[in-house]
């Protein structure tokens, strides 16, 4: 049962069909919604009826044009509510959109899978843009060549496994400034300075699953240990949320041999020449030997 049941179906002239969408978020939160009058169950997922969501036609072209579309809906708690929107969750939430006979949802077919992108709302209701899988596209692919590494610490790439003990810490929020300033109790056994350019993410409250890249870590005046992020968090987080810091990297060869251990995966290339070096005259070199310039 399928696309070429939901075919015959088509084809017979008197149709009972409704659209469906699945929203996972980033955070692995999945919502189901459909346009029919009543619910609808099917892919482990139940589809809300009353959710007041809606689609545009779907713009679809042969060849490596971004297939778009937009959603649309009323905001409400019990289904996609500001705050959520507000705080984030729903960028880059992935989408799978259906054609289903709701007299048989079996006979189903998959018409639009792809990504939220910009998200607008206004008097009570959003609008979703939706963008087609071959978005990803358009983002650069292959290495760079410089010299600092091109890897995200503990990815693929990097391999380091930041389990490993001293590179991330667990605590309670002692002190919340501006959503963007915290104050997370005693961080012994960590030197200042060893989560910037680090992660901190939220992990329990209203603002659970936000992280943001931390800026500064520093101590205050009156010896409170700081850590401040680039930018304020679209939620609002409360003394006592449950945090987690984890230590930051400056993406040179020293600090990932010194700090990490993790040299032998480093994915930059630190002996590379300055811009400067095919003009350099021999008389002004400090070696004459054509020897290494390093």
């Amino acid at each position: 049962m399928g696309a070429a049941e939901l075919h015959a179906h088509l084809a017979g002239g008197l149709t009972t069909v409704a659209r469906a969408w699945a929203i996972t978020r980033t955070d692995g939160t999945r919502l189901g919604f459909t346009d029919h009058d009543r619910d609808l169950s099917f892919d482990g997922l139940v589809f809300k009826a009353d959710s007041g969501l809606s689609a545009r036609a779907l713009s679809q072209a042969t060849g490596l044009s971004v297939d778009n579309s937009e959603a649309m809906g009323a905001l409400s708690a019990s289904a996609i509510s500001k705050a959520d929107i507000s705080a984030g969750r729903y960028d880059g939430a992935e989408v799978v959109a259906w054609l289903v006979n709701w007299a048989d949802v079996s006979a189903r077919r998959v018409m639009f899978r792809g990504s939220i992108g910009e998200v607008r709302r206004a008097n009570g209701a959003f609008h979703a843009e939706l963008r087609g899988l071959t978005e990803r596209l358009n983002r650069p692919v292959g290495r760079v060549f410089q010299k600092p590494c091109t890897a995200v610490l503990g990815d693929a790439d990097c391999g380091f496994d930041l389990s490993a003990g001293g590179y991330l810490h667990d605590g309670t929020l002692a002190e919340v400034e501006e959503n963007r300033v915290f104050i997370t109790g005693a961080l012994d056994g960590f030197s200042v300075g060893w989560f910037q350019r680090g992660r901190l993410e939220i992990r329990s409250g209203a603002a659970q699953g936000l992280t943001g890249a931390i800026k500064r870590d520093y101590l205050r005046t009156d010896g409170a240990r700081v850590i401040e992020i680039w930018e304020p968090l679209r939620a609002v987080p409360v003394v006592g949320d449950m945090v987690r810091l984890t230590a930051g990297c400056d993406k040179r060869f020293e600090t990932c041999r010194a700090k990490f251990g993790n040299h032998l995966n480093f994915r930059g290339f630190p002996d590379l020449p300055e811009e400067d070096w095919i003009t350099v005259h021999p008389s002004y070199a400090k070696r004459l030997d054509g020897g290494s310039r390093r």
